[in-house]
């Protein structure tokens, strides 16, 4: 199905989200951009003088673990300084709310800053995984990880700015696992590219977009796979789906409304308490 654009009747919208059992929410990149995290790509996204595609990959980090950590580790320590934003907290506030009226919000995240889960949202998809957990190259164990610094060989180390020398630590120096008799390298929990996704999550997520009512796209280009395809797979069983971004994207004609503008201001108005809701 081809919509007609502009579709931005925003009372149109809130019918429908009146009347939704299950929301599925998909984030991306623009919701965290908001509250000033580095997304690494594109114009000017460079950490020294590489950009996220090139170090975010099994093959950067079996070249030099240590490179890898350190770009890590400054990700790390620059989102504990950051704060969930309007957009963030009106999707929490959403489902604590709707919870209580026996209906159902999830958010299915590309972002790994875990400001979703800051922000208070317990029913969250993180299918690229999270900057606070590792996982260990030898036994495999994931964890959950807010140390600062992760370890003691990484304190002040991982400045961005292109004349910053390497650190060139030690592999037995970087994050080790704990688990008893490992000491295996660690690594960030997070999809790399050219890695496939968790088919655990990925299970997960197919079986939220089967039973939802009603789809949000927010702050997300559609054009990651296999992301990108969630919501016109929604759309195409004749779901709403209603895309909260700055600007239009490939996918646009295909979804029934579409929201342009920073999402903080665009989606707190759209999730408040419609008046038909039921309060208990």
């Amino acid at each position: 199905v081809r919509f007609s654009s502009p579709r931005v009747d925003m009372a149109d919208f809130r019918e429908v989200f009146a009347k939704a059992k299950h929301i599925a929410i998909i984030t991306g990149a623009g919701v965290s951009a908001e509250s000033g995290v580095p997304t690494f790509r594109g114009a000017g996204g460079f950490w020294r003088k590489w950009q996220a595609q090139e170090l975010a990959t099994p093959g950067a980090f079996a070249r030099n673990p240590s490179r890898v950590w350190e770009f890590y580790h400054y990700r790390r320590e620059v989102m504990l300084s950051k704060h969930p934003n309007p957009a963030h907290i009106a999707i929490a506030e959403c489902e604590k709310r709707l919870s209580k009226q026996g209906r159902s919000v999830v958010v299915i995240t590309q972002n790994i800053d875990e400001l979703h889960r800051k922000a208070g949202t317990k029913h969250l998809l993180e299918i690229h995984g999270s900057l606070f957990k590792t996982r260990c190259t030898n036994c495999g164990n994931v964890t959950a990880n807010y140390k600062s610094p992760i370890c003691p060989a990484l304190a002040g180390k991982g400045a961005p700015d292109p004349e910053t020398e390497d650190a060139a630590i030690p592999v037995e120096d970087l994050p080790q696992c704990e688990e008893d008799g490992c000491n295996g390298l660690l690594r960030p929990h997070v999809v790399w590219f050219g890695e496939t996704l968790d088919p655990d999550i990925l299970t997960a997520v197919e079986k939220e977009l089967e039973i939802c009512d009603l789809c949000l796209v927010v702050g997300t280009s559609s054009v990651v796979y296999p992301a990108a395809m969630f919501a016109p797979q929604v759309s195409a069983r004749g779901v709403p789906v209603a895309e909260f971004n700055m600007e239009a994207t490939p996918a646009t004609d295909r979804f029934r409304f579409h929201f342009p503008g920073p999402c903080g201001t665009t989606l707190p108005p759209a999730l408040a308490r419609h008046e038909t809701e039921i309060i208990s």
